[in-house]
């Protein structure tokens, strides 16, 4: 297994920043979702032109590689309009994450939106993700749909795969998603995922007046040893992202605080 960690930990940060840090704490790649507090990464000068080639280097040179490009295109508007609309913006970053040498890029489900119900909204992801993936796979960028919000459990996501027919679409796993609604045991997750399993979200939880709240790797009550221990039984040799919410949660430990503490967390229990 590889690690990485979603730039979600450092919304504001530059690719630089994101990159030193990665290198200086033994990460294998990195996941782009924010830079700069833009999440549609492939507007930023960075991006464009002969700045495209200088950062794939900047990367490269460090030792690292870009894991996944996550977007946030979501399937579940009941306006074919809207959906189309992240259907194109999911063409623009998954052609960046062909420039930059990343395998997939990350789309979600995701929610049943008032006064529509669940197989009407199961039926719309599925299309969103059929349409994308027929645009991406010339240019050999997988869609992975994560499983997160009303669709988080792997059941779910798997039963939007197959109403996709798209035997090429994968899955980013994030188990806490899952676990934190009550929907799904981890390892019941893995085991239904099977070889649709493409990455993994990681992160630890700790329940605080009823309520899961995310906390520093291994100080939690989310069995992330036994997930890492599973993934391993399972010959898993793609990447574990450390996914730290600060974007969503300001609060939280700092991203030079959190990002070292994961990589030293894994490292530690890999070689126990």
């Amino acid at each position: 297994m590889k690690i990485c960690f979603s730039s979600l930990a450092c919304p504001a940060w530059t690719l630089d920043q994101v990159v030193n840090i990665a290198a200086s704490s033994g990460y294998d790649g990195i996941e782009l979702r924010f830079l700069e507090g833009e999440d549609s990464i492939w507007k930023l000068p960075s991006f464009e032109g002969t700045s495209l080639k200088t950062s794939i280097q900047k990367i490269s040179d460090r030792g690292l590689s870009v894991a996944c490009v996550d977007t946030s295109c979501r399937f579940h508007s009941p306006d074919p309009q809207e959906r189309a609309s992240w259907v194109d913006e999911g063409v623009r970053m998954a052609e960046l994450a062909s420039a930059l040498g990343a395998p997939g890029i990350r789309v979600f489900g995701d929610k049943i939106q008032p006064g529509a119900d669940r197989p009407s909204t199961r039926h719309w992801i599925a299309e969103g993700v059929r349409q994308l993936t027929e645009k991406t796979v010339a240019i050999g960028v997988g869609v992975w749909l994560e499983t997160h919000g009303d669709f988080a459990s792997s059941t779910e996501t798997m039963a939007i795969l197959e109403e996709s027919g798209r035997e090429d679409a994968s899955v980013v796993w994030d188990a806490a998603n899952a676990f934190a609604d009550g929907k799904e045991q981890p390892l019941d997750g893995i085991r239904t995922l099977g070889n649709r399993l493409q990455h993994v979200h990681l992160k630890d939880l700790e329940c605080r007046d009823g309520h899961w709240q995310p906390v520093l790797s291994g100080e939690g009550q989310f069995p992330m040893r036994e997930i890492v221990a599973e993934l391993e039984l399972q010959k898993y040799d793609r990447f574990v992202s450390f996914e730290w919410e600060k974007k969503w949660h300001p609060h939280l430990a700092e991203p030079e605080i959190s990002i070292p503490h994961f990589a030293r967390w894994f490292r530690q229990i890999s070689q126990n």
